[in-house]
């Protein structure tokens, strides 16, 4: 299974364990790549290998200096700046990861915006121009909770809310426009966000629906429970 195309990265404290003998011939028979992470510069481990990384000789956090405790941590610590280090080497990215890993709660959290958002007719988009009569329609038929407000470019000019309606409720709300309504500059986040990311701008802004904005233009919307159902929050 292992080729001269791998590398093999052996971890012993001593460098002397007897299992990695059969391990050190076959990585030199085969011109393998071998990284040694030991504490002994002078041991078999670490003069068979192509690479030394040598920690130092701490004492074991075990009262007897017996029990694996301070070596292991340090060796841990190091295989994981190891990982970074290649992480980063790579350009490997979070869409690779979620590749690698797309079940559970680590999968769902790599999901991005537009893998959730509403789109298309489901968007509680209208005119700001238009009689909050008829606005009121559309906001309850979309049952978002909200309406986004756009210009003649297209562009989310504002958002209408339940908390809106309540402050122009005593002001001829029916007649008034929805431009008139509306809050301006309301928050949105980008389609190629993390969902993870969008939870966040949710919860700091205590809103529960957000608009997905991309070229100052809505192409979806993203609601609370969206996340939820993902297993995201």
């Amino acid at each position: 299974m292992i080729t001269a195309n791998d590398a093999v990265v052996g971890f012993s404290w001593s460098g002397e364990t007897v299992e990695l003998s059969a391990l050190i011939n076959y990585t030199r028979r085969f011109n393998v790549s071998l990284i040694a992470v030991t504490s002994k510069l002078d041991s078999a481990l670490a003069q068979a290998a192509d690479v030394k990384l040598i920690l130092p000789r701490s004492t074991e956090a075990c009262p007897h200096g017996l029990a694996p405790t301070t070596s292991t941590t340090m060796q841990l610590a190091l295989g994981d700046a190891l990982a970074i280090a290649l992480l980063e080497f790579k350009g490997f990215t979070a869409s690779d990861f979620k590749i690698f890993h797309p079940g559970g709660a680590l999968g769902a959290s790599l999901s991005y915006v537009r893998d959730l958002m509403h789109k298309g007719d489901a968007l509680p988009l209208i005119d700001g121009d238009l009689k909050m009569g008829e606005a009121l329609v559309i906001m309850t038929e979309k049952s978002f909770g909200c309406l986004g407000i756009t210009n003649e470019q297209g562009r989310l000019d504002g958002i209408i809310t339940d908390g809106d309606l309540r402050r122009n409720m005593n002001k001829g709300l029916i007649d008034m426009s929805a431009r008139e309504v509306m809050t301006k500059h309301p928050k949105t986040v980008p389609s190629n966000m993390l969902a993870s990311k969008a939870l966040e701008v949710i919860n700091s802004s205590n809103i529960t629906t957000v608009f997905v904005v991309d070229d100052d233009k809505p192409v979806g919307i993203l609601h609370l429970h969206d996340l939820l159902r993902a297993k995201i929050a």
